[in-house]
């Protein structure tokens, strides 16, 4: 692929302009090659800043590289929910899709649940498409990416990143690496653990509250942490105030990225920054102002797990 043509694409994304219809089909084609030589537990290397959900809030993800430095500046690992809730989805993951593309190595993008197309046609991605577009064309051929996207990754080998949590399924990231990830986030299963799951107060497992994965103890972290010779879990997920929350004594951090979630919420965002040595920092940041609201006509429901 051209890499001046990838930069045009991203300048006229930065500016939240959406791509024309045939520049998103070559760019989904091209980053479907790229993904497919990834892991499900792809490899990456320090210094690295680790981020949360994004939700579509384009401008607070500015504000985000803002703070964090540039790519390919700055190597960033991004855990997933890129699209819905937000006013722009299609910008938002069009940009991190062509930052992967353009550079390759400087940058991870993790699948989060709302990356599947159950998800997507409810919590407003799909409509925003068909809004943009006037077609369901783009919203399928980002669907077919997501299928891609690698479901976890490993900071030198130490630290594990991935959007939900945890599944009784898996006790190895091993078994991990053996799976198929190519198909729609399943209903159940280990996979759909790893996408859906929370962290808890209480020990052992537990139904959650969302439907789908599970709840997980302290006990459990630890014991996947002592088994795979992890130090930490990094996650993303859940709404926590402060933009990360600590858990499990520390085996586990929850990252959120979209500040003052669904325009609403008031809460701060963070990214956690990781040097050569695996020494983390917190940057928190505040929502930034938009231009201009969008008029949206279907109201989205109101579902915050």
């Amino acid at each position: 692929m051209d890499p001046q043509t990838v930069d045009g694409w991203i300048a006229q994304l930065l500016d939240c302009k959406p791509l024309a219809e045939a520049d998103v089909k070559t760019l989904c084609d091209k980053a479907r090659e790229v993904l497919a030589e990834e892991s499900n537990v792809n490899p990456v290397r320090a210094p690295v800043t680790v981020c949360g959900d994004i939700h579509g809030q384009f401008y607070d993800m500015r504000e985000l590289f803002k703070m964090g430095g540039n790519s390919p500046d700055t190597n960033y690992l991004f855990m997933g929910d890129y699209v819905d809730r937000g006013y722009h989805s299609v910008e938002t993951v069009s940009l991190l899709v062509a930052y992967k593309l353009r550079y390759r190595d400087r940058i991870c993008i993790l699948r989060g649940n709302h990356e599947s197309r159950q998800i997507t046609q409810v919590y407003g991605f799909y409509d925003e498409c068909m809004r943009k577009y006037g077609t369901a064309e783009v919203w399928r051929w980002f669907t077919e990416l997501f299928d891609c996207l690698p479901l976890t990754a490993l900071i030198e080998d130490q630290i594990f990143c991935l959007h939900g949590g945890l599944s009784p399924s898996i006790d190895t990231l091993d078994h991990i690496r053996t799976m198929d990830r190519v198909q729609e986030v399943p209903h159940e299963g280990p996979m759909c653990d790893l996408l859906w799951s929370d962290p808890d107060e209480r020990t052992g497992w537990g139904i959650s509250p969302r439907g789908a994965g599970y709840t997980f103890g302290h006990d459990i972290s630890e014991a996947f942490n002592h088994t795979n010779g992890l130090t930490l879990i990094a996650r993303a997920h859940q709404l926590v105030m402060e933009g990360y929350n600590w858990s499990h004594d520390r085996n586990v951090v929850t990252i959120f990225s979209a500040p003052n979630y669904v325009y609403r919420s008031g809460n701060q965002a963070a990214i956690m920054q990781l040097d050569e040595k695996l020494t983390f920092a917190f940057l928190q940041y505040e929502h930034a102002p938009m231009a201009i609201e969008p008029q949206i006509g279907r109201r989205i429901p109101d579902y915050f797990l």
